[in-house]
Order: structure tokens, then sequence, then C-alpha cells
């Protein structure tokens, strides 16, 4: 008897690859049962489990490779995060993928017997639960520079005053999410485990992947909080040029002086002043707008890996 083999990654070839080794196969007939994608290194070992390699076979399923390139992004972009809607690009277009991953009966079949989908499936929920929370945020910090504009125009120093309150107090809701993030991003708190007695390669592979996807997530949201939560907290700290000084002191001091000088170099300066306190608060609308509409496709993409990983959960549990 020939030993059994643990299968790497057991997906298809795409169409165009499968077909361009079809003479190959043909002259090899009575080992077909084998699957192709089973990784070279492999093939010498005597014993009947291998462990994962750490690149990918050079013919498995290309979404194996798209997704790699995905959390790589993800990764890079924590790493070093510029451009808010870039990061909630990247992210998007990771559970995307994850997405069309979840879709292959291989992988389904490889989750079958994973022991983690517990875990996997409690990750992904806090991972939505977050961005839900920070969509919240969002649009409550969106009204909140709604109505520090509108302050300013009417020059209503206590509504100013209750506005900064209300930025600063989702700054500190944003702080804490992104901790809450940062903690999910750990590989001891996810605790996910492979290539164990009882696992076959494949479900290694793909419960690794997902585990991959999960923390590199929680490193992105991370960084998206806390950049929100710093810009949170400068519009609503330095909102005028002067340096420690609320927006609302400014404003009063501007009024006193206003009495005590002449009404044109008065109404000159109060003007410019609330151009330029005008003009950031705008400039943080805007950022702020373009954040509403990139979070709400990520926490909506969130919640579509998840229910995906579900239904091939409830798959497996009534099948067995």
């Amino acid at each position: 008897m020939a030993p059994s083999f643990a299968r790497s990654i057991s997906f298809p070839l795409s169409p165009s690859r499968s077909s361009s080794s079809s003479n190959t196969n043909n002259n090899n007939s009575k080992h077909q049962s084998r699957p192709s994608s089973i990784m070279a290194s492999s093939s010498s070992g005597g014993g009947g489990g291998h462990a994962r390699s750490v690149s990918l076979p050079c013919r498995s399923h290309p979404i194996l490779a798209h997704l790699h390139m995905h959390i790589r992004a993800v990764r890079g972009w924590a790493q070093d995060p510029t451009s808010v809607s870039s990061g909630l690009a990247h992210v998007d277009a990771l559970h995307a993928a994850l997405g069309e991953l979840l879709d292959l009966p291989e992988a389904q079949a490889a989750l079958a017997g994973a022991a983690s989908s517990d875990r996997l499936l409690d990750s992904f929920l806090r991972l939505a639960d977050a961005h839900g929370s920070f969509q919240e945020a969002v649009v409550e910090l969106k009204q909140d520079v709604a109505d520090a504009l509108a302050a300013i125009r009417r020059h209503d120093a206590a509504r100013l005053a209750s506005s900064l309150r209300a930025q600063r107090k989702a700054g500190k809701e944003l702080a804490r999410l992104a901790t809450a993030a940062r903690e999910g991003a750990r590989p001891s708190r996810l605790g996910f485990l492979g290539g164990g007695g009882t696992s076959s390669a494949a479900e290694v592979e793909v419960v690794g992947l997902l585990a991959e996807s999960a923390a590199a997530t929680a490193s992105a949201s991370a960084a998206l909080f806390n950049i929100v939560a710093a810009m949170s907290a400068s519009a609503s700290a330095e909102v005028c040029s002067c340096k420690r000084t609320a927006a609302l002191v400014c404003l009063l001091n501007l009024n006193k002086k206003a009495s005590s000088s002449s009404s044109s170099s008065s109404d000159e300066q109060k003007e410019t002043t609330s151009m330029a306190l005008m003009e950031r608060l705008e400039e943080l609308q805007e950022c702020i707008q373009e954040l509403d509409t990139g979070s709400d496709k990520v926490f909506r993409s969130l919640v579509q890996t998840r229910v995906a990983l579900l239904n091939v959960h409830t798959h497996i549990v009534f099948h067995f």
C-alpha cells in the first residue's frame, strides 16, 4: 500500500492551466487519484503527515495568491497608514477575496474538520461589531462638526463649547475601539493553531489564511480608528490658531477686542478668524464624509465574510 498524502491545497487548477497539463496527466493516469497541487517538497517524506510550506505551491489555486497579496497590502497600510480611504479600500478588497475563497467547495471541505471554526466566527463577529461602533462614532462626529460650523457662523459660544465636548467624547470612544482592535490583532488572542496531529494540510492552509486575514484586518482597524481619534482630538483642541487654547476662549476674546478697537479692524479680524475656523472644520467634514462612505462598505464586507463562514459552519453541522 502506498502511504496516504495529506493535501496542502487541493484546489483545482485554473481552466487554462488544467488544459495545459492534460497531456502529462494522460501518461500518468494511474496516479490521477493524487491531487495535482501537492507540494513537491512533501512527496519525498516517509510519513503520512506533511508540514505546511511557508510559500504557496507553484500550481495552487490563483485565489490563494490573490488573497495573500491583499493580506500583504492591508498589513503594509497598517504599518504606514496614510490615506484613510485607501486603508478602507484595502480592507474591503481583502474581504472580497475572502468571499471568493469561502465560495470554493475545496475550502469548505477543508473547514469541515476545523476545530477552530467557532474561534474564527467569534473573531469576525468582533471585527464587525467594532466597525459597527466605529460607524456610529463617525456619524456622531459628523454631526458635532456640523454643529461647530453652525456655532461659528452664528457666533454662538455655548453651542460651540457643547459641540467640542461631544467631539472629545467621540475621540475617546474611537481610542477605545482602537485599543480593542489592537488586542484582537495579537496572534495569542486569535489563538489559531494549525498543523495538529488531526489537522489536514488543507485545513491548516485555509484556517491559516482566515486567521491571517482577521489579524491583518484588526491591525488596519486599530490604525484607522487611531487616525480618526487623533483627527477628532485635533479639531476639538486646536480648531483655532491659538496653541493649547480652546476655540471658545479665542472666540470670546475676539468679541471683547471688537468692543474696544475700531469697528472696521475688529470686524475684519473677526471675519478672518471665523473663515479660518470654518475652513478647517469644512475640510474635516469632507474627510468624515469620505470616511463614512468607505466605512459602510467595510462593515458590510465584514458582515458578508462572517455570514459566508457561518453558512459553511452550519452546513458542516447539519451534515455530521
